[in-house]
């Protein structure tokens, strides 16, 4: 598949305004021969407007020249810069197999079992399934209800276990992050400890004169 932008109205730039070969164009632009025949008599892009590539530094003029003096030479694109903006990121949509499809709702008991903590959104987009399906299963009106018990999706090969490892990891931060919005994880302030005064015994009486033998004894009368 090529990578230049606007493959059509490059090909009928190419058409109009080069001596290449159909098929010289078609592996250029990444498009069947017979789709370049059809730009030739005006029966394929008859609306669409010539794209020099030369201009949009997609090809040299060096390249052109070689594929106009050679049939046989196939022109090298020069990579656009912008071509990687225009790719998607988007992964593709992931396929399960006929053969364990059924296996799902047992994954999805699971996580409704032990990770409650993980959405209706994560389990269907890591599942491939919908949230009515979630719903069914969580609230035992799935129609093979009887049936389904809880499984680990990576024993039934659904899904990687690093995958499922960080998808389990995500939801319980979220969980905690949500908890402590809502002030279910705040820690209370910690009550000021009460510190009683240190006692100080009070300080004996001291006496303002030392005793006698009188004072001790007594005296005779």
């Amino acid at each position: 598949m090529t990578d230049i932008l606007m493959p059509k109205a490059t090909a009928v730039w190419m058409v109009d305004n080069t001596s290449l070969t159909f098929e010289q164009i078609a592996d250029f632009c990444g498009l069947h021969p017979l789709e370049v025949r059809g730009i030739a008599d005006g029966d394929v892009a008859r609306d669409i407007r010539g794209v020099d590539p030369i201009t949009g530094g997609q090809l040299t003029r060096e390249e052109l020249d070689k594929a106009q003096d050679n049939p046989d030479y196939r022109m090298q694109a020069v990579v656009s810069r912008h071509a990687e903006l225009l790719k998607s990121n988007k992964p593709a949509p992931k396929y399960t197999p006929v053969s364990r499809r059924q296996d799902r709702p047992d994954a999805i008991a699971w996580f409704v079992r032990n990770h409650p903590e993980v959405t209706d959104a994560q389990i269907a987009k890591l599942l491939g399934t919908t949230k009515s399906t979630i719903e069914s299963v969580r609230n035992r009106t799935h129609w093979n209800s009887p049936n389904i018990k809880p499984v680990d999706p990576v024993t039934l090969g659904l899904v990687g276990q690093l995958v499922l490892d960080d998808l389990i990891s995500k939801a319980a931060a979220k969980k905690n992050k949500d908890d402590l919005k809502k002030g279910g994880g705040v820690l209370q302030p910690v009550e000021p400890e009460v510190v009683e005064e240190e006692f100080v015994p009070e300080a004996a009486e001291r006496r303002t004169a030392e005793p006698t033998a009188a004072s001790v004894f007594g005296t005779k009368d």
